[in-house]
């Protein structure tokens, strides 16, 4: 049994939101709580949406949001809760700790949850009082028990779906939050359950992925779900395994107990390194595993029907028609997630002026968000707000495919910046490189680690931080670099991406990019993605061509090796 397994024996990890209310009402510090609790508290505290950042004294807290569907009204909350609590001290910088964002700003992650840093213990309970007004938790939004369930931001809304799964979403999310029998799982155990037919929400890298389908049962055609098991990136990353079942909508939350059952029960708990479902799918064989999910489930399930996922999208920036007559949904770019606590509270102020009563503000995969039934007059108002001049929904192809994960200035883990660089880079990029016109999105993911928080691996071009020894005729220096991947996508044609070269320092990304995209554009085929053509091209030639640049791009080693 590993440590963290140690951890959760010696106290339900689920406890531990009753012991925060204690630490804030005592004012301890991070010392006083390892010496009350030991230093098992911190991996207990990630039950309660909570991360120890590296600045001591402080904590990321993570708010989960099912399918990524605020109201107004929790939009509102969050942001207001940024602008209140989410303040950097002046030791560190005060409302100048970022020269891009200040400080108080929000992060939309890549699972549809927000996360705010710079919160102290003693904030949390009033700032949990404020967001039990509204129907928001952090409870769980971390740990080795079920994540934030994923779904499409546009369900209910767009018509490239089938059914609308956020009831199912709903349902599934409020089972296992706060439930104890599945909160003690061998590692984090990821959810995605959809109704559309672009695969928004990412089934095929998930734990559970419920995508939509039909059968005749009975003699009646029924949609329902279709499931994929053991996906996941990270260091061993696993596209999803298709199981053999139909899962009618109201049996969706018994189904993935039976899978969470099968994950307790049979998961590793020694090896932290391989102990997510990926792994044990794999050991088992897919058709095994469905055997075992078979045996714990108390409902037959039916055979399969017919698949009705056409392909992956992911992207929903722009102005978009709904489904309802009259309305629409108005997606904006917000590079690497981020944007300040007073622009996302303006967002939601903004749903409520110029949407109908069932406007709602929605958080997408790929850290952008959506405001919904936006009467069509009304559309050019909402974009003259001051919050929309940051975010406009016509951003270039770089801009509207940048992924950020948190990066060095806040997480433990993470090897070099990535925030501001994403963000510079993209409109960098987008002023120096043409793209074809029917290229929407250039999907450029950076992970400050081998961690994936990012998703580098499913995207056109992936980063994963490194730090660099690059020599030269004056010595050697250490900079910050990165893993340069090529060519990864979801869909029906999905690939993880190739690393193409590695340890490339920060400053020959750019060049080495420019060279990419000008062999791209010179030997393109008809409508072909810059992902198909990177798996078109040889791996040894694409090598080539980036090191064609002005820059060192293969001139350095990972620092250590």
């Amino acid at each position: 049994m590993n440590t963290t397994e140690q951890y959760k024996q010696n106290k339900h990890p689920l406890d531990v939101i009753d012991d925060v209310y204690e630490y804030a009402e005592d004012g301890l510090t991070f010392e006083q709580i390892e010496d009350r609790a030991g230093d098992g508290e911190w991996e207990r505290l990630k039950w309660a949406g909570m991360y120890a950042q590296k600045q001591e004294g402080y904590f990321m807290i993570r708010t989960k949001v099912p399918g990524g569907k605020l109201t107004p009204e929790q939009a509102e909350v969050i942001g207001e809760c940024a602008q209140e609590y989410a303040v950097a001290p002046e030791e560190y910088g005060g409302e100048e700790q970022n020269e891009l964002w200040g400080d108080a700003y929000v992060d939309i992650t890549t699972r549809q949850d927000i996360q705010k840093h710079w919160i102290r213990v003693e904030d949390v309970p009033e700032m949990w009082e404020r967001y039990d007004e509204v129907g928001l938790t952090t409870v769980q939004g971390c740990g080795d028990s079920a994540r934030n369930v994923l779904g499409c931001p546009a369900a209910g809304l767009d018509d490239h779906e089938c059914f609308n799964a956020q009831p199912v979403i709903d349902a599934v999310s409020e089972y296992f939050t706060g439930n104890r029998e599945y909160a003690n799982l061998p590692r984090k155990f990821k959810l995605t359950i959809t109704g559309c037919k672009h695969d928004c929400a990412q089934s095929q890298i998930n734990d559970i992925g419920l995508v939509p389908a039909k059968k005749e049962l009975d003699g009646e055609s029924l949609y329902g779900f279709h499931a994929r098991v053991g996906g996941g990136l990270s260091d061993g990353p696993r596209m999803a395994s298709e199981l053999d079942v139909f899962i009618e909508p109201e049996d969706a939350i018994e189904f993935c107990r039976a899978v969470a059952q099968t994950f307790k029960e049979l998961g590793d708990r020694n090896n932290r390194g391989v102990c997510r479902m990926r792994y044990l799918v794999e050991q088992m064989g897919h058709e095994t595993f469905e055997e075992a999910i078979r045996d714990r489930c108390t409902i037959d399930l039916p055979s399969a029907g017919d698949g009705l996922t056409e392909g992956y999208r992911g992207d929903h920036v722009g102005v978009h028609d709904q489904k309802q007559d009259g309305l629409t949904y108005v997606g904006f770019n917000v590079i690497a997630g981020r944007m300040g606590g007073d622009e996302f509270a303006e967002a939601a102020r903004a749903a409520k002026k110029y949407g109908t009563e069932d406007a709602s503000v929605r958080l997408a995969t790929d850290q952008n968000f959506l405001i919904s039934h936006i009467p069509e007059e009304n559309v050019d108002d909402l974009l003259a707000e001051p919050f929309a001049q940051e975010y406009q929904p016509d951003p270039g192809p770089f801009s509207r495919g940048a992924v950020g994960c948190t990066g060095n200035e806040f997480c433990n883990y993470a090897i070099i910046e990535t925030k501001k660089r994403t963000k510079r880079w993209a409109r960098e990029l987008d002023d120096r490189i043409d793209v074809p016109d029917d290229i929407e999105a250039i999907r450029m993911h950076m992970s400050g680690c081998s961690a994936s928080c990012a998703q580098p691996q499913i995207a056109d071009i992936g980063f994963r931080g490194e730090t660099v020894k690059l020599d030269d005729e004056d010595g050697s220096d250490i900079v910050e670099g990165m893993d340069f991947g090529l060519g990864g996508s979801l869909g029906t044609d999905n690939e993880f991406l190739d690393w193409i070269e590695s340890a490339v320092p920060a400053d020959a990304v750019i060049p080495a990019l420019e060279q990419l995209f000008e062999a791209y554009n010179a030997d393109r085929e008809d409508g072909e993605a810059f992902y198909a053509w990177c798996r078109r091209i040889d791996n040894a030639r694409l090598r080539t061509i980036m090191q064609g640049a002005d820059a060192p791009v293969a001139r350095g080693v990972a620092h250590g090796d």
